[in-house]
C-alpha cells in the first residue's frame, strides 16, 4: 500500500519526501505500516485489461508510418478530397494495428506470467523475522534479508523477540551497508556481511531469523537495474531515414501534380465545365490545392505501411531458426541455441567487433592439476591412481613418478601437497563414507586440493579452530591458529597451523612473482631452476602457482597473535594495520615448488577465432586476469601467433606513463610493416580510459588485429564497448559468461550470454544465449549472414515494388487531367481501388514473405568454407542509400514500361468481333496485370534458393489474383454491390483476347531483360565474394567438416601468473563458527522426475550431434 500511496500523493501535487532513515520492528506490522515503505510487489508488465487498448494503439501511433495512414483516413473522409474510398487505407491500417496489437499483447502476458510466478509474499513482508530457506530458494523479491547469527537463543526464545532495526534508507550501493540492530537491549553493528542478496545461497541450514528491510522497487536489484536501453539495429536507423526522405518525395510528387492540375484548369478545364461543371467556388488554385491532398492519398502506397509489420515477420522466423538449430544444440547440458530477441537478427550479419570475456567464455572454467615443479623436479605424466581408494575417478595426472616419491615418504614431496592439503578456504561435504565433494571459492583452488587429495593428502573437515586431513592413510587434525586472507593487493593467502607434534608452520602459496620476492636468500638456487620450470608451463597457457612455507616460533607467534587481535578489531586503519602484520610475518619463506593448473579451452575456440578473424570480425578479449595468463591464453586460441613480431604493451602505472607508452605503441604500428599483424596488450584500462587518454587507446588498439584489455573491471569493460561504439560507427557484440559481463553485454549493440559455471545472469541479461562459444561462428557466419540477407532481399524488393507501383499512377496523371480530386469519377486512379487495397495484403505479401524466410545464397558448409563471405555486411553493401536510389530508378524505369506500353497496345485497338476494347477498365486490368506478373518474374531473379512453400507463394498468388479477378469482375458481384464492383464483365472481355497476352509478355519481357543482361555484365566484369562462390558451389562438391587440429605447443619465455578470484576470500567465514551447525540431511528433489528419460539415466538423447554429419555432394 506504501506504494500505492505514494504514487496518489504524486498525483495530487503532494511533494513527496526524501526517506533518510529506515526504521522496522520485528513482528509490528502496524509500526511497520505507518512508515508506508513500498511492499514486495513489482510491476514488469506494461499493461492491463483497461490500460491496453489505449496505451497500446498510443505507442503505435508514435510510429511515424502509422500516424500517417490514420491522417489518409481522415483525409478520405472528406467528399471534397477523397479520391479513394475509405476502406483502401482503413483495411491495411487496421490489419496492421491488430497484428502488432496481438503481439505485444502477448509478449506482455508472458513477461505478466513470469512476475506471478515470482511473486509469492504478501504486502506484510517488510519485517517478517522468521523465513525457512524453501521460500528464500524460490522467491526472488526477498532481495534483502538480515540473517541474525549474533543471537544465540533458542528458536521458541527467538519468537517472542521484538528487534528493531535502523539502517540507511534505499540505494544503489552493493559494497556497503549501514545499520544497527537493536535487540534485548543491546546494540549490534550491521554491515554488508550481514545482509543477503538476490541470488545468494545459505549453506548448511534450512531456516533462519531475518528480517525483510528492502522490498520490491526500493531492493538493491531494482535500485540497480534502471532502464534497458531498446536495442535497434543500423537498418532500423536507415529506414526511418529512408522514411523521412519518401515522405519529401511524396510531398515534391503531389506538389507537381497539383501545379499539373492548376494549369490544365486554366488552359483546359473551361471546355469541360459544360458536361463536367464545378462546384460553386472552385477556382482553379483551389482545385489545385484539393488535388494536392487528394493525391497525397492516391500515392500513399509510396510510404508502406505493411512494412514494419513484415519486418517483424520476418525477425520472428529467423529467431524460430536460431532457436530451432540442433547444431547449437549442446547436449551434454542439454541447452539449446535461444534468441532472446527478435530484433537484432540482420545484425548479427554485419558485426565488426567482439568483445569477449575470457575466463567460461574461452575457457571451460573447469581447473585441472596438470603438472608440477617439487623441490627443483618436474612432473607431469599420465597415473594410474587405483591405489588410494579416497582418490576422485575423474581426476587425470601424467606421471607416475611423483606417485612413487610420496608413496616413498619424501619430505619435499609429502610437504607441497600438505600444503595444498591446508593452505585453503575450500569447505567439504561428505554425504556418504569416501564420497567427498568440495565447495571452493574459485575452480582454481578446488582443482588444487582435489590434486592432494588424489596424491595421498585428502582434506576431510574443518571446524573454525582446526584442519582434519587423511594424510596417506592416517587421520592428522591440526590447530588452525590464523587464516591470512587472499586479496587482490596481497595476491597470495596463508594459515598457520599447529601439527599433533606442537609444531607451528606458516603454508602460503601465490602469485610467482609475490612469493618470489618474500624467500629466504638459501632459496636462489632452487628459484632459479623452479623459474625455468614455471617458463615451460607458461609456454603451454598453464596457470601457475609458487608454495612455499616457515616454521615459527612459539613466543613470536603468541605476540603476533596479541597485535594481529588489536589490529583486526580497530575501528580506523583497520586494513593498513593487519597488511603491515602480514608482511612481517610472510618473509623468509623457504620455496617447495610450484603448481601448473590448465583452464582448458573450450572445443572449436581457436578454430572459431580463425574463422572470425578471416570474416575480418576484430575480436577484443576483455579479461580480469593478469597479463601473462590472458596472453597464453591468447596464443592458445589463436588469437596471438609467434608471427606476431610487433607487439606492444601498456602497462604503466600512471596516466603520463601510460600516455608515453601508448605513444610509443602507436609509433610502432606506424612504422610497422603492414604484412605483419601488430598485437597490443593494455593493462592500465584504469588511466587508458581517461577523457584525455581514451582516443590514445582506440586509435592505437583499431590499428591492431587482436587486443587483449587485462585487469579490467565490468565497468572498464562496458566503457571499452562504449568507445568503440561512439567513435568507430561500427557494429560491435559482447560475449560473456558471468554476472561481471552482463554491463558489457549490455553495452554493445548485441549481447550474447553463455550458459557455463558463473549462473545465468549474462544469460539472462543478453539477447542470444548458448552453451559454447565455438556456436557464435555459426550464429554470425551462417544465421547473420542469411538474416541481413534476407533483409537486405526484402527491402529492395519491398521498395521497388511499391515505388513502381506508385510512379504508374504518376504518369498516368498525364492523360486524366490531374482530376484525383472527383470521387465520383472512378477514372481517377490507373487501377481497381479493389486491386490497390489488396496489392500489398494478398497478391505481394506471402511471396516476398517467402523469399525472406527462405532463401540463402549458399549452404551453411559453403559460409564456413569462405567466411569471406560475410564481409559485404560489414560493408552494408546489400542494402544501403545507394541500394535505395537504385532501387528507385529501377522503379522508374519499371513504372514507365508498365505504363506506355499497355497504353500504346490498347490505344486504338479493337477486339476479334471488331467491338472496341480501349475502355478506361481493360486499361487498368491490363496495367495491373502486367505490375502483378512482373513483379512475381522480379521476385524469381531475386531467389536463390528454392523451396516448395517458394513455390507455393508465387503460383498461389497469381492464381489468388486472377480468382479474385474475376469473382469481383463478375455479374453477380454488380447486382449485389453496385457501386463497389463497377467493373463488370472486364475481366472475362479483356482476358480472352490474344492482344492482351502478348501486351503481358511482351511488357514483361521489356522490365526483366534489361535487368538480366545488366547483372550478366556486373558479374563477368565486377564479380562479388558471392559470385565467385557460388559458381564454385556450382562446378565443385560440398566441403567436407574442417577436421579439429590440436593446438599446436608453443615454446615461450613469458610466464603465466595464477589468477585468483576477485573478490575477498572466506578467509573470515572459515574461522568463525557461522557454518558449523549440523542439520539432518533434507531431502532434495530429483532433477528429473521422468528417471527412464535419457538426461535422468546418462544416456546418448535421440538428437543430431554437433558435429557435421555427411551430406551428399550437391549445392542448394
Amino acid at each position: 500500500m506504501g506504494s500505492v500511496a505514494s504514487y496518489f500523493g504524486q498525483l495530487c501535487g503532494g511533494e513527496e519526501k526524501k526517506e533518510e532513515e529506515r526504521h522496522l520492528r520485528a513482528n509490528d506490522r502496524p509500526f511497520n505500516l505507518s512508515y508506508n515503505y513500498a511492499n514486495n510487489a513489482i510491476k514488469t508488465s506494461k499493461y492491463n485489461i483497461f490500460s491496453f487498448l489505449p496505451c497500446n494503439l498510443f505507442e503505435q501511433f508514435r510510429r511515424l508510418a502509422n500516424a500517417y495512414f490514420l491522417f489518409l483516413m481522415l483525409l478520405q473522409l472528406i467528399p471534397q478530397v477523397s479520391s479513394l474510398s475509405w476502406f483502401t487505407t482503413a483495411v491495411p491500417l487496421i490489419l496492421v494495428l491488430s497484428m502488432t496489437a496481438v503481439k505485444d499483447a502477448s509478449d506482455d502476458i508472458v513477461s505478466r506470467n513470469c512476475n506471478l510466478k515470482n511473486k509469492y509474499l504478501n504486502n506484510s513482508v517488510l519485517g517478517q523475522k522468521t523465513v525457512t530457506m524453501s521460500r528464500l530458494k524460490e522467491h526472488c523479491f526477498l532481495l534483502i534479508l538480515y540473517h541474525l547469527r549474533v543471537v544465540a537463543c533458542t528458536a521458541d526464545a527467538n519468537l517472542s523477540l521484538s528487534g528493531e532495526v535502523r539502517c540507511e534508507p534505499p540505494n544503489n550501493r552493493l559494497d556497503k551497508f549501514k545499520g544497527t540492530l537493536t535487540l534485548d537491549g543491546q546494540t549490534y553493528s550491521l554491515d554488508n556481511d550481514k545482509v543477503l542478496l538476490r541470488g545468494c545461497t545459505l549453506r548448511n541450514t534450512e531456516w533462519c531469523f531475518g528480517v525483510v528491510v528492502f522490498g520490491g522497487p526500493d531492493t538493491k536489484l531494482m535500485q540497480n537495474s534502471g532502464k534497458t536501453t531498446f536495442k535497434r539495429t543500423s537498418i532500423d536507423h536507415l529506414m526511418n531515414v529512408l522514411v523521412l526522405c519518401i515522405f519529401g518525395f511524396l510531398a515534391s510528387m503531389c506538389t507537381v501534380l497539383a501545379i499539373g492540375n492548376g494549369i490544365w484548369e486554366v488552359r483546359e478545364g473551361s471546355v469541360f465545365t459544360v458536361f463536367l461543371p464545378r462546384d460553386e467556388g472552385v477556382n482553379a488554385a483551389l482545385s489545385s490545392f484539393l488535388s494536392f491532398w487528394s493525391y497525397v492519398i492516391i500515392l500513399n502506397t509510396v510510404v508502406p505501411i505493411s512494412l514494419y509489420v513484415s519486418v517483424e515477420i520476418i525477425r520472428l522466423g529467423n529467431s524460430f531458426y536460431i532457436d530451432w538449430d540442433r547444431k547449437m544444440y549442446y547436449p551434454k547440458n542439454d541447452t539449446p541455441a535461444q534468441a532472446r530477441t527478435t530484433t537484432l537478427n540482420e545484425e548479427l550479419g554485419q558485426i565488426k567487433y567482439i568483445f569477449s570475456d575470457k575466463t567460461g567464455t574461452l575457457t571451460q572454467n573447469i581447473m585441472t592439476f596438470n603438472r608440477c615443479s617439487i623441490n627443483g623436479k618436474a612432473y607431469g605424466e599420465q597415473v594410474d591412481f587405483s591405489w588410494n581408494r579416497l582418490a576422485d575417478p575423474k581426476f587425470m595426472f601424467h606421471d607416475y613418478s611423483l606417485v612413487e616419491t610420496v608413496r616413498e615418504g619424501n619430505l619435499e614431496a609429502q610437504a607441497f601437497f600438505r600444503l595444498l592439503a591446508l593452505c585453503h578456504t575450500v569447505m567439504p561435504e561428505e554425504k556418504k563414507e569416501g564420497e567427498l565433494y568440495y565447495q571452493a571459492q574459485s575452480p582454481d583452488e578446488g582443482a588444487l586440493v582435489t590434486a592432494a587429495r588424489n596424491f595421498g593428502f585428502v582434506f576431510r573437515s574443518r571446524t573454525p579452530e582446526t584442519i582434519t586431513a587423511v594424510e596417506m592413510d592416517r587421520s592428522v587434525t591440526y590447530e588452525l591458529l590464523a587464516v591470512l586472507d587472499f586479496n587482490n593487493v596481497r595476491k597470495r593467502m596463508s594459515v598457520i597451523v599447529r601439527s599433533p607434534e606442537g609444531k607451528v608452520t606458516l603454508f602460503c602459496k601465490g602469485a610467482d612473482t609475490i612469493i618470489f620476492e618474500r624467500l629466504h636468500p638459501s632459496c636462489n638456487k632452487l628459484k632459479e631452476i623452479t623459474i625455468g620450470h614455471l617458463n615451460e608451463y607458461a609456454g603451454d597457457g598453464l596457470r601457475t602457482l609458487a608454495l612455499a612455507y616457515k616454521d615459527l616460533d612459539e613466543r613470536y607467534l603468541e605476540d603476533w597473535k596479541q597485535r594481529h587481535h588489536e589490529a583486526s578489531t580497530a575501528m580506523e586503519g583497520r586494513e593498513e594495520r593487519l597488511d603491515e602484520l602480514y608482511e612481517e610475518i610472510e618473509k623468509d619463506l623457504l620455496l617447495l615448488g610450484a603448481t601448473a593448473v590448465e583452464d582448458k579451452l573450450q572445443d572449436g575456440v581457436p578454430q572459431t577465432i580463425e574463422q572470425l578473424a578471416k570474416a575480418d570480425i576484430k575480436i577484443w578479449v576483455l579479461t580480469g586476469d593478469k597479463q601473462e595468463t590472458a596472453e597464453n591464453i591468447g596464443y592458445s586460441c589463436n588469437m596471438l601467433r609467434e608471427e606476431m613480431r610487433d607487439i606492444f604493451v601498456v602497462a604503466a602505472n600512471t596516466a603520463e606513463g601510460v600516455k608515453e607508452e601508448g605513444m610509443v605503441a602507436l609509433g610502432g604500428l606506424l612504422t610497422s610493416v603492414r604484412s605483419c599483424t601488430p598485437f597490443l596488450l593494455y593493462c592500465s584500462q584504469a588511466f587508458a580510459l581517461e577523457k584525455n587518454l581514451q582516443m590514445e587507446l582506440l586509435r592505437t588498439a583499431c590499428m591492431c588485429q587482436t587486443v587483449i584489455c587485462c585487469r579490467v573491471t565490468p565497468l572498464q569493460k562496458a566503457q571499452v564497448v562504449q568507445l568503440v561504439k561512439k567513435y568507430k560507427q561500427a557494429v560491435t557484440l559482447a560475449i560473456g559468461d558471468g554476472a561481471n559481463d552482463v554491463s558489457m553485454i549490455k553495452a554493445a549493440h548485441i549481447g550474447v550470454g553463455i550458459s557455463g559455471q558463473e549462473g545465468m545472469q549474462a544469460v539472462l541479461s543478453s539477447d542470444y544465449s548458448f552453451a559454447q562459444f565455438r556456436y557464435l561462428q555459426r550464429l554470425l557466419l551462417v544465421h547473420g549472414r542469411w538474416s541481413y540477407l534476407r533483409m537486405c532481399k526484402f527491402l529492395r524488393y519491398f521498395f521497388y515494388k511499391n515505388f513502381t507501383f506508385t510512379f504508374v499512377h504518376f504518369w498516368y496523371a498525364f492523360f486524366c487531367g490531374f482530376s484525383a480530386q472527383t470521387v465520383n469519377c472512378s477514372q481517377n486512379t490507373v487501377y481497381d481501388e479493389w486491386f490497390i487495397t489488396l496489392y500489398n495484403l494478398v497478391y505481394t505479401a506471402l511471396p516476398v514473405l517467402g523469399l525472406s524466410l527462405f532463401d540463402q545464397d549458399v549452404n551453411d558448409r559453403w559460409s564456413f568454407q569462405y567466411p569471406q563471405l560475410y564481409t559485404p555486411g560489414q560493408l552494408n553493401l546489400y542494402f544501403s542509400k545507394k541500394a535505395f536510389v537504385r532501387c528507385m530508378l529501377h522503379s522508374c524505369y519499371s513504372s514507365l514500361i508498365l505504363f506506355f506500353i499497355p497504353w500504346a497496345a490498347i490505344y486504338d485497338t479493337v477486339r476479334d468481333d471488331g467491338k472496341d476494347i480501349a475502355d478506361y477498365q481493360s486499361f487498368a486490368l491490363l496495367a495491373q496485370t502486367c505490375l502483378l506478373v512482373v513483379m512475381n518474374v522480379q521476385l524469381c531473379l531475386d531467389t536463390d534458393y528454392w523451396t516448395a512453400v517458394n513455390q507455393f507463394f508465387v503460383w498461389g498468388s497469381l492464381a489468388a489474383y486472377f480468382a479474385v479477378t474475376f469473382t469481383m469482375y463478375s455479374n453477380g458481384m454488380f447486382l449485389i454491390f453496385t457501386s463497389s464492383f463497377p467493373f463488370i464483365g472486364t475481366a472475362r472481355n479483356s482476358l480472352n483476347q490474344p492482344n492482351v497476352w502478348l501486351t503481358i509478355f511482351l511488357t514483361s519481357l521489356l522490365c526483366i531483360l534489361p535487368v538480366v543482361a545488366f547483372r550478366f555484365i556486373l558479374i563477368q566484369l565486377r564479380p562479388t565474394i558471392n559470385d565467385k562462390v557460388r559458381h564454385k558451389v556450382r562446378k565443385e562438391a560440398l566441403p567436407a567438416p574442417t577436421p579439429r587440429r590440436p593446438p599446436a605447443r608453443r615454446i615461450s619465455t613469458r610466464r603465466s601468473g595464477y589468477a585468483f578470484s576477485h573478490s575477498q576470500g572466506y578467509g573470515d567465514l572459515v574461522t568463525s563458527r557461522k557454518f558449523l551447525q549440523r542439520l539432518p540431511l533434507w531431502s532434495r528433489q530429483a532433477p528429473f522426475t521422468q528417471t527412464d528419460s535419457p538426461l535422468a539415466q546418462n544416456q546418448p538423447q535421440h538428437y543430431r550431434t554437433i558435429a557435421e554429419e555427411p551430406e551428399e555432394s550437391q549445392s542448394p
